[in-house]
């Protein structure tokens, strides 16, 4: 029998995610994927799989699954730092553990930053929508958030796992996040510019995979009114009527009317995806 792993605790907010779906947008299809790209590929790696292999990402509550099939699967829980076990049973975070089959692996909550992620060897093998295995909020593609009692399949183990202890980089105290002016910064005032690049923000519990909100000083308009809807790509920071920034993540939407003041890289958005709420915000020209 085929390993595969059942939910037992779905938690907050868990879902299937790999590199996402790139190459669609024209389509007005997001592209998806995990928040935290470097902590799916480092935990992908500890299990011996490719780099884009699906893995489960966790929101604050983690989770809980138990293994079935014949076979013991190897693990690792990663990203936001939190207590694991199995079977009740204190286990290693951030390192590969062995989970015997009809046994349970538990991410508990988070102690440091958001998002978890649980690489299983084999990888989740759902099947793809447009290339990717990733859960969409925005547009429902892929595989359904996660609830009790789902079951989801591995694949077959291939690579060795890495056996060297690897640093896992800690959660965000700051967020520094550098920002490329344009293309719609002219609708806005000098004066919101100079406040948008030297304001304290911070994270907003409003924040979800769609983007990161920030609660702070309202930037002003130059102008009224607003535009036909246009491109929207990753890192945009478009400001909606309440003149608050907010920086679209990976299941962000492919257009839309709000100007976009400026982009934020791509490299920085890693961190974005393990900043919880509160967290000083800080914008800097690139």
């Amino acid at each position: 029998m085929n390993a595969a792993v059942e939910v037992v605790r779905a938690g907050a907010l868990t879902t299937v995610q790999d590199e996402g779906r790139t190459g669609w947008a024209h389509l007005g299809v997001p592209r998806a994927g995990a928040l935290d790209g470097p902590a799916m590929r480092l935990a992908n790696r500890l299990v011996g799989n490719a780099p884009d292999a699906a893995v489960l990402e966790t929101t604050v509550t983690g989770c809980a699954v138990r293994v079935t099939g014949d076979r013991p699967v190897l693990a690792v829980v990663g990203g936001a730092a939190c207590r694991v076990t199995v079977d009740g049973r204190p286990a290693a975070w951030g390192a590969p553990v062995r989970v015997p089959a009809g046994a349970v692996l538990e991410a508990g909550p988070a102690l440091q930053g958001l998002r978890g992620y649980l690489a299983f060897a084999g990888g989740l093998v759902p099947e793809p929508v447009l290339g990717s295995r990733s859960t969409d909020l925005l547009s429902g593609l892929g595989p359904p958030v996660l609830r009790t009692g789902d079951v989801l399949r591995l694949g077959t183990p291939g690579g060795a796992p890495y056996a060297d202890t690897v640093p896992w980089p800690g959660a965000p105290g700051e967020l520094v996040l550098p920002l490329h002016l344009g293309p719609r910064d002219d609708w806005f005032t000098e004066a919101a510019l100079r406040t948008l690049t030297s304001a304290v923000y911070t994270v907003s519990e409003r924040s979800n995979r769609i983007g990161l909100r920030v609660d702070g000083p309202a930037l002003a308009r130059a102008r009224d009114g607003e535009l036909p809807s246009e491109g929207m790509v990753l890192g945009a920071v478009q400001v909606p009527p309440d003149g608050r920034p907010v920086v679209f993540l990976n299941d962000h939407p492919t257009t839309g009317g709000y100007p976009v003041v400026g982009v934020v890289a791509e490299s920085a958005l890693a961190r974005a995806a393990q900043a919880a709420p509160g967290v000083p915000v800080r914008f800097v020209r690139a």
